[in-house]
């Protein structure tokens, strides 16, 4: 079939802009559920604490009708403590935890009553809870506090939150 030239389909959809730089690769790489935007953020790792968090969040969404993102931050060690190399290198250490949390999540009665999803990061708490507060645009973002030793020499992540976040954080003791 020499000559005979195939035509574009009207509804093509371009997959990358030459001339788009690297701005547009972000925006489209935090695109989440729009029908989670201004929703409750909460943090939740399986703790008594995160337990109380996550009851207080489920209510705050029922009530202000939103959806509820669950965020579980999975384990990040420095490779330093291996290597014992110089610069603050990361690596992701398996975490089959969320894959439990999800399923325990999945078949809680108390969730039929809030859309919600299960969001899994890896790196520090704070700063994950508040990029997922900020890609949802979150009314909110819950915490259960840290008791004991640990949180009182190096700090809470409900104490550092609360001080850095651009959103309300609400602290459930």
């Amino acid at each position: 079939m020499a000559g005979h030239e195939i035509p574009e389909p009207a509804d093509r959809k371009q997959v990358a802009d030459p001339m788009s730089g690297p701005q547009a690769v972000e925006e489209t790489r935090h695109s989440c559920d729009p029908a989670f935007r201004h929703g409750v953020v909460v943090g939740f790792d399986g703790s008594t604490s995160s337990e109380r968090a996550l009851a207080y969040a489920i209510g705050m969404a029922r009530r202000s009708g939103s959806g509820l993102i669950i965020v579980h931050v999975a384990n990040r060690l420095p490779t330093t403590v291996w290597a014992g190399c110089e610069p603050p290198v990361f690596v992701d250490v398996p975490d089959h935890r969320t894959e439990v949390l999800g399923l325990e999540l999945a078949c809680a009665d108390y969730l039929s009553e809030v859309p919600w999803v299960l969001v899994e990061r890896g790196g520090d708490i704070c700063h994950e809870l508040e990029e997922v507060g900020r890609e949802y645009s979150a009314d909110a973002i819950v915490v259960g506090s840290t008791h004991g030793i640990v949180g009182r020499i190096f700090g809470s992540v409900a104490g550092r939150l609360a001080r850095r976040a651009q959103r309300p954080v609400v602290v459930i003791p």
